[in-house]
């Protein structure tokens, strides 16, 4: 019996039919190098993706920070060190948030004084940061305010502000020869914003504390046992702003730090140095956008400072710690004055010196002498560039020894 053709022989070399089993292709195996370089190229490429969109978001919610033309601002060479003046304004015109509610009507506010003035100094080539602050009533002549406000004389430095960061610059630069190159302005609503992002600051107080004006407590300060917690961003404000700062050493015993502005600004830095802890240990790509968010509205910057240049300082200072920052304070003494009441003379040489270390060099020529109680000028010695760095590390400059007003175990610290 013949055989016909096997049905399931394939004609042509077509593919096989239904159920038979075709030869199998050889396929080269990929090695165990290839697999590691093709998983290390996917790698990178993720990670270059998530970096770019986060540069991208962070320079568009910088972007949001509300900026402003700078005249009398300092030109800086590109990663030359340079000098921020940070203000801290006391204006709440228009304010109907928590600040407004905490600290008193916007109605009752007349003009604008900054309530806090510091400068820092970056230099980005070493990786440092010094921080000086020179108490709001320096006793100044001042500069580049408008001639027949009743302001253009003799008064405190903080009353410079009252027409914006021009002529507060101005003062600095003339009265004291530190050239600023930008300028950042926070306010009330700001701090609270900036701290309860964080999910409050931790700060270790010796004893319980208030702030007492007679009876008064005007910053609305109250801690009421002592130890390390965390204070959300009304009380890290209330803190930062207390000028009568008094501690509890026994049930009932209150002692008076008797400091007024001067231990103010050591609180203050205190406060700094927390909040940068906190921003360490916190912020991760979850939490930067609440951070962010939250404090963009409330802060004004000089139009000179770019979103990029922020972002860049902030990946160069990523592992800064608040430890790190090395904090100053311009020497002066209180004083009266018939023109301004209540001031604060600055003390030479000790205050020139101060400024020397803090620039790392002598400063610029000034113009307009610093103030006696008498409205006099106050002799500025010669200065020379210091020898040495300008204070070790531990985050403290020679203003913010133990025999500086202000300090002492009664101030609470970062924990």
């Amino acid at each position: 019996m013949t055989l016909g053709p096997d049905p399931h022989a394939v004609a042509g070399g077509g593919p096989p039919p239904p159920g038979s089993t075709p030869a199998k292709k050889r396929r080269r195996r990929r090695s165990t190098r290839d697999k590691v370089l093709i998983t290390g190229v996917v790698i990178v490429a993720v990670v270059l993706l998530m970096v770019g969109s986060v540069y991208g978001y962070l320079q568009y919610r910088l972007g949001q920070i509300k900026s402003e033309k700078c005249p009398t601002c300092s030109v800086v060479a590109d990663g030359a060190p340079y000098n921020v003046l940070l203000v801290g304004s006391d204006s709440r015109a228009g304010d109907t948030g928590a600040a407004a509610r905490s600290f008193g009507s916007a109605s009752l506010v007349g003009g604008q004084r900054s309530d806090t003035i510091k400068i820092l100094h970056v230099d980005p080539g070493a990786g440092t940061a010094r921080l000086l602050s020179i108490p709001r009533d320096t006793y100044v002549a001042m500069s580049g305010m408008p001639a027949g406000t009743g302001l253009a004389t003799d008064n405190k430095i903080n009353t410079s502000f009252n027409d914006g960061p021009g002529p507060l610059i101005e003062t600095i630069q003339n009265t004291f020869g530190i050239p600023i190159n930008h300028f950042v302005i926070i306010d009330f609503d700001g701090v609270i914003d900036l701290v309860n992002s964080l999910g409050g600051i931790n700060l270790d107080f010796t004893y319980p504390a208030r702030d007492n004006d007679n009876g008064n407590n005007n910053s609305g300060l109250r801690i009421t046992h002592a130890g390390c917690q965390t204070l959300n961003g009304n009380m890290a404000l209330a803190l930062a702003r207390s000028r009568y700062y008094e501690y509890e050493v026994h049930p009932g015993v209150w002692y008076y730090d008797g400091s007024s502005d001067l231990g103010r600004i050591q609180r203050q830095d205190i406060i700094i140095q927390a909040v940068v802890d906190k921003a360490k240990s916190t912020l991760n790509p979850l939490t930067v956008n609440a951070f962010l968010g939250s404090i963009v509205h409330d802060i004004t910057k000089d139009e000179a400072m770019s979103s990029s240049q922020l972002v860049s300082l902030a990946q160069q200072y990523h592992a800064f710690s608040g430890s790190q920052l090395q904090t100053y304070t311009l020497p002066t003494v209180g004083a009266y004055s018939s023109v301004a009441g209540d001031v604060e003379v600055v003390a030479q040489p000790a205050a020139q010196q101060v400024i020397t270390q803090f620039l790392g060099q002598a400063p610029d020529q000034i113009v307009t002498p610093p103030l006696d109680a008498y409205g006099s000028a106050v002799t500025i010695p010669p200065t020379t560039a210091p020898s040495a760095p300008a204070s070790s590390g531990g985050g403290s400059g020679p203003a913010t020894t133990s025999t500086v007003p202000g300090t002492g175990s009664f101030n609470p610290k970062p924990c």
